[in-house]
């Protein structure tokens, strides 16, 4: 269930990822987050009072909310990162967050297998390779590269935090309802003091109303993930299901070289195929 799960959470994130590259290509990146996470709110609310989510209130909604505060700005970095260099290889970077559910799940006393732990390791191995990174160029590549490490920091948190915020299926629900109203309050400010200092809102052509189901689908999509996430953190050691769920670069890389033609060099092409040993070895270890 945990290597299911996990999966999943890669197939999601690595789709609402490339979704958001594309809007912010068009959009103000505070923007995309602000309206997607918005319509998340709005479903999830929805959610929560169907299932009486209500009454799983407690302390541990905390990490929730300090996982909404940290989402945005991870959101914002990589939405700017992704509009600033190709998807294939900015995506793959921010697997190195990855790191950080993983240190917790350490600490907190998970010990792998040797067959997981070699997964672990070929795993990550693959995903950095995935992105054929370069740290040579213009400036705009420096600083794509310094976005991109500093979502990947704000991903790995949240996914320690959100694996906390809940332990049922409905306080999961009212956890990852309290993250995205959280999200939508860090993302408006941001928003606002952006606007209040000059910056655009929406692109010339005003709000981009043909764009509503992709950027509903974005938001919707990353919830999910959250969700397959903390099931999977839940069911299995962190340590494993963090390793599968830092794998959606690699979808993003195959949308982006389906969608958009970027083409992919040989030592990315290696780095998804070590990605899926890794993958293999852990859900057998």
């Amino acid at each position: 269930m945990t290597a299911l799960f996990a999966l999943a959470t890669s197939l999601l994130w690595g789709l609402a990822d490339f979704g958001g590259g594309l809007l912010t290509r068009r959009t103000p990146a505070r923007t995309v987050v602000v309206v997607s996470q918005s319509i998340a709110v709005l479903v999830l609310g929805a959610v929560v009072v169907a299932t009486g989510g209500w009454s799983e209130a407690g302390p541990q909604l905390w990490f929730a909310v300090a996982a909404g505060l940290v989402g945005p700005v991870a959101m914002l970095a990589f939405y700017k990162a992704l509009a600033l260099g190709p998807m294939g290889v900015v995506s793959p970077l921010g697997s190195i967050g990855v790191a950080v559910p993983v240190g917790v799940g350490l600490v907190l006393g998970e010990r792998p297998g040797l067959l997981q732990f070699v997964g672990i390791l070929v795993a990550v191995a693959g995903v950095c390779l995935a992105g054929g990174p370069q740290f040579r160029g213009a400036p705009v590549q420096r600083q794509a590269v310094a976005l991109t490490l500093l979502a990947a920091f704000g991903f790995g948190a949240v996914m320690a935090l959100i694996a906390e915020a809940s332990t049922t299926l409905t306080g999961l629900f009212l956890a990852l309802f309290v993250q995205r109203v959280t999200n939508v309050a860090a993302g408006g400010l941001a928003l606002f003091v952006s606007v209040r200092r000059g910056a655009p809102a929406l692109a010339a052509e005003g709000f981009p109303w043909r764009t509503l189901p992709a950027l509903a689908f974005v938001g919707l999509a990353d919830v999910a993930a959250n969700g397959t996430y903390s099931i999977a953190a839940q069911h299995g050691p962190v340590t494993v299901a963090a390793v599968l769920a830092s794998l959606y670069p690699v979808v993003t890389a195959v949308a982006a070289r389906g969608v958009l033609r970027e083409r992919l060099r040989a030592v990315q092409a290696a780095g998804a195929g070590l990605a899926l040993v890794g993958t293999v070895l852990l859900a057998s270890g």
